[in-house]
């Protein structure tokens, strides 16, 4: 039996993983101790040098309280020094400690705060790190970093190293890193919620999970491959692995049809105003952010470029913007005021198309059919209101010059009109109407980005939706040779993997080799 296994070993597939694993094994052995390493496939799998670095890691200005962290070998010398601790150890792991911080040449006291002592390798980045709150002036920050710098072995750190890192210490996957990012950057709460669900892992363990399958399925490829004539596998393998291929292909593609509501959430959903010239559109902009952000007046094209504010919707971000009224103009610089607002209503996640009532017909019956010309005019082909999501909203402004009778009427021919996107009646004069246009609004947006904890974590960036494809199409591979050529169908399964691990920064042939040897009896 061993003088088979010796002999199939050596298959070109099985030696591929073989010799990986290998090469993994000697790189490690060759690196100093003090360094961290990469993986086989180039993925970063420890920290890249031994130098401590330090910065500021709370907000710049005048704060009650700031915080300095320092990250590295140097550490606890810094500690040791700069609070003048007795005897060699520092003090105990995630205490407070209240100390005067000294510069360590010339003893100066600079400021009296809390110290504590993150050792090695129970902190964020890994490494021994220690932090300082110090009160918050300018003054203080200033010397505490300088006396830093002055600890040999110690240099400011970069943006985003204390992270990577993290990362490269395993404490932290590409996913998670991505979500702190977005942690640090959200503005609102339904972001918040979206980052801090990301951070926390769901996402990453989600692509962990089919990382995991597709290994187990690559595993099982390669063992038929290089053991099968000797009949060392078990019947029905390939059968297995065409299973769990398929299963995976149709669970990343429902993952991928999420109508892009994860990215909305994250980077703000896109809400242009349009309409006509002198329909009230910056009138409504101004309603909405509660300032003057554009300017009104009488004369019909008034606003020529693209004027833009960033909203907070209930929650959920908005990049409002107000454009140019859609008319023909012998004036060049309307014209392409025009062309940038058919620009963006193109772009646009949800357009509200602005109505000046006084342009209704009286009839009810020819005013509904005046609004749907209306919205043909405005809205591009592919976005007419026929999708599940809402691509527009009709605002009816200056409602208060309609009579109250010839409004009750339109609203009831409206109603019973198929195809309108919802309609919102409003005043931007008297605000008559804008808390219930607000509250469609808010609706409207929550539909485009989702419920952030509700069901299965939303991709939140392009990169993901990329390599997500690129894993799609790689397993139609797989599905596409399984019946010819095996050695393609396999080499589709490892791009699939390689997809998923350029997501997740986790990716090695050695987890493979373990699999095979963990799930096949080869040579007992």
């Amino acid at each position: 039996m061993n003088g088979v296994i010796n002999n199939t070993i050596m298959l070109p597939s099985m030696f591929r993983v073989m010799w990986r694993a290998a090469v993994c094994d000697l790189r490690t052995r060759r690196t100093p101790a003090c360094r961290r390493v990469f993986t086989c496939d180039g993925v970063p799998g420890g920290l890249a040098d031994a130098e401590t670095i330090f910065s500021l890691s709370s907000g710049h200005g005048r704060c009650g309280v700031a915080v300095v962290r320092a990250s590295g070998p140097a550490s606890s010398a810094a500690l040791r020094t700069m609070t003048r601790l007795r005897g060699s150890l520092p003090p105990p792991p995630r205490e407070a400690l209240l100390r005067n911080i000294r510069d360590p040449r010339s003893k100066e006291v600079l400021d009296r705060g809390l110290v504590f002592w993150f050792p090695a390798p129970h902190s964020f980045t890994g490494e021994d790190s220690v932090e300082f709150h110090l009160h918050g002036g300018p003054a203080v920050i200033t010397a505490v970093l300088r006396a830093l710098g002055s600890v040999p072995g110690m240099r400011p750190a970069e943006a985003g190293e204390f992270t990577r890192r993290a990362f490269q210490a395993g404490k932290l996957g590409l996913t998670e890193v991505e979500g702190l990012g977005d942690l640090i950057h959200a503005e609102t709460e339904a972001q918040r919620r979206q980052a801090l669900r990301q951070m926390s892992g769901d996402l990453g363990r989600l692509y962990l999970d089919w990382s995991h399958t597709l290994k187990r399925a690559l595993a099982h490829v390669e063992a038929f491959i290089d053991f099968s004539e000797d009949e060392l596998i078990e019947d029905g393998v390939l059968d297995q692995v065409d299973a769990w291929v398929c299963d995976l292909q149709a669970e990343i593609e429902r993952h991928l049809q999420d109508e892009r509501r994860g990215e909305r959430l994250r980077g703000g959903v896109q809400v242009v105003i349009a309409g006509t010239a002198n329909a009230g559109k910056s009138s409504l902009l101004n309603a909405l952010c509660q300032r003057p952000a554009a300017i009104v007046s009488p004369v019909a094209g008034t606003t020529r470029d693209v004027v833009e504010t960033a909203l907070d919707i209930g929650g959920f971000p908005v990049l409002l913007s107000d454009t140019a009224g859609l008319r023909e103009s012998p004036d060049l610089v309307e014209r392409e005021g025009v062309r940038r607002a058919r620009e963006r209503v193109d772009q646009a996640d949800l357009t509200l198309v602005v109505v000046d009532c006084a342009d209704l017909p009286p009839d009810a019956e020819r005013a509904a059919a005046f609004l749907q010309g209306y919205l043909s005019s405005v809205l591009p082909p592919q976005e007419q209101p026929q999708s599940v999501f809402p691509a527009s909203l009709l605002v009816l402004n200056k409602t208060d010059l309609l009579p109250e009778a010839q409004r009750l009427a339109l609203d009831r021919e409206l109603r019973g009109v198929s195809g309108l996107p919802p309609v919102c009646h409003i005043s931007c004069l008297t605000s008559e109407g804008l808390q219930d246009f607000l509250s469609v609004l808010h609706a409207s947006v929550k539909t485009l980005c989702g419920d952030p904890l509700a069901c299965a974590p939303t991709l939140t960036q392009a990169r993901h939706r990329a390599h997500l494809q690129q894993c799609c199409a790689a397993l139609a591979q797989y599905r596409r040779y399984r019946g010819g050529d095996l050695a393609l169908a396999a080499e589709g399964v490892r791009l699939a993997l390689t997809s998923l691990g350029r997501i997740t920064g986790r990716v090695g042939a050695e987890e493979i080799l373990d699999i095979i040897f963990k799930d096949f009896c080869i040579g007992k």
